[in-house]
Order: structure tokens, then sequence, then C-alpha cells
């Protein structure tokens, strides 16, 4: 059986990426493609949401959604962890699932998820990601993914040492860690997670340089898990087998 996916912001440049990746997939095809006028009753008779709008639209298509009972994969950036507990209880009943990835390059993923298994062992952090001019969001639903998981790791040893945040200039704290978003011509994504203490540093850097080529195989995977996903799922690193599990 063919599932059927509505595809909201298929327009955009993530949107027209999940699109062609769709259109090339066995057992999947695109049902309808939502854009900023339609309206969400569009959404009906889908098997699958795929969510790549704006972070303003973005949390009234997951609840809508949920509310008709379909699974939806939101790719959308600006899901920070207090954002997600908004919409955890709509996914209650054990029948509905949301998968959020703030990115679907698989580099990506093991970015974060080698930055969060390096933070309990250095005292102080700060990421450092930049992106097109044209990004509406800042810092990145990925700077702030990453800002989370290396705290969140830190439990036994505590927060993250970061002097002087009541500077401006020294970034948006993000989880306690300092976050530092350039917007530029010429970029497509890139992320510096700093690790340091005593006498040494830890960089763990990530550059896409082609969006389609590097989130397509994440698109790939995440789609089929989405269908079938149960509860809330958050990060691609639940998702592909690189021996480290991280919390949704």
């Amino acid at each position: 059986m063919t599932t059927q996916v509505a595809l909201v912001g298929g327009s955009g440049k993530l949107g027209r990426i999940i699109h062609a990746v769709i259109d090339e997939l066995d057992g999947f095809e695109v049902r309808n493609v939502l854009g900023s006028a339609s309206d969400l009753s569009e959404l009906d008779g889908a098997d699958l949401i795929v969510d790549a709008s704006t972070p303003a639209v973005s949390i009234e298509v997951v609840r809508a959604a949920l509310q008709r009972g379909i699974n939806v994969l939101v790719g959308t950036s600006g899901w920070s962890q207090e954002r997600i507990s908004l919409v955890r209880p709509l996914v209650t009943d054990g029948e509905t699932g949301v998968v959020f990835i703030p990115n679907f390059s698989l580099g990506s993923a093991l970015g974060t998820a080698l930055a969060a298994a390096a933070a309990p062992f250095f005292p102080f952090a700060e990421i450092v990601e930049a992106h097109r001019d044209s990004k509406i969001d800042s810092p990145s639903g990925t700077a702030v993914r990453t800002a989370e998981l290396m705290t969140e790791a830190r439990t036994g040893q505590g927060p993250f040492h970061a002097p002087h945040v009541d500077q401006r200039a020294r970034g948006q704290q993000v989880a306690g860690i300092p976050v530092h978003s350039l917007r530029r011509p010429g970029v497509i994504a890139r992320q510096e997670a700093i690790l340091s203490g005593a006498g040494e540093s830890l960089s763990i850097v990530h550059d896409t340089v082609d969006s389609a080529a590097a989130y397509a195989p994440g698109i790939r995977l995440a789609l089929p898990f989405a269908r079938d996903a149960r509860g809330v799922v958050v990060g691609l690193e639940n998702i592909i087998d690189i021996g480290i599990r991280t919390r949704s």
C-alpha cells in the first residue's frame, strides 16, 4: 500500500528536496502540497504529514495532524525541548507519533552526538553556527538541539562554565551554552561545537556544501520511520545506528 503524504511548505528549499525524495521513494506518494494560504483541512485523508513550513506555522501543523490521528514528520527548525513539551500531551494514546528532525544530514547528527559524548569531559563550551542570510530563525534548530544534549550529558558534572554572559556579545544562552549565529550569503550550513579544558580544546565541525545531497539520505530514513512511529522522537541520531542514543 502506498503511503499518501501531505507536504506542508513544499515550495520552500527543504520542502522541494523532500518532495524530490518522495517522488523517487517506493511506497510513498505526495498526495497534496500545502502552502501559506492553504487551509489545514487539506491534511485530511493523508497517511503521513511532513512539515517543512516556518516556525510560526509548524506548531499548528503538528497540532492539526495529531488531532486527526495522523503521524507527522517535522523538518521545520526552531523546535526546542520547551516547545516540544507543548505538544507532548497530544501524543498520549499510543496510536500516533511525531518525529522532530532538526537536521536531516547524517553528518550533522553525528556531530551533535559526538559533541554530547564529549561534553562531560570539558568544563567550557560554545557553539558557532552559520546559515544563509535568508534563514528566519536563530539560533538554528540544530544548534539548540546540540546545546540541549551537551548540557544534559553533564548531569553528573554540573553546568558548563560560561563567563561574562551578561554581555550581549557573548551570544544567546541555550541550555547554559553561548551560541553565536552568523547569517550571510554564500553559506548553506555550518556548525562548530568548541569544548575547552585545561591546556586543550576540541572542535567538532560540520559543513553542508550541497543541501540536496546531504539531506536526501536522512529524509529517506526518516519517512518510513515517521510513518510507523509512536510517541515523540527527536533527532536523526535516534533513527540511524551510530551507537549513541539521546533523549527524545
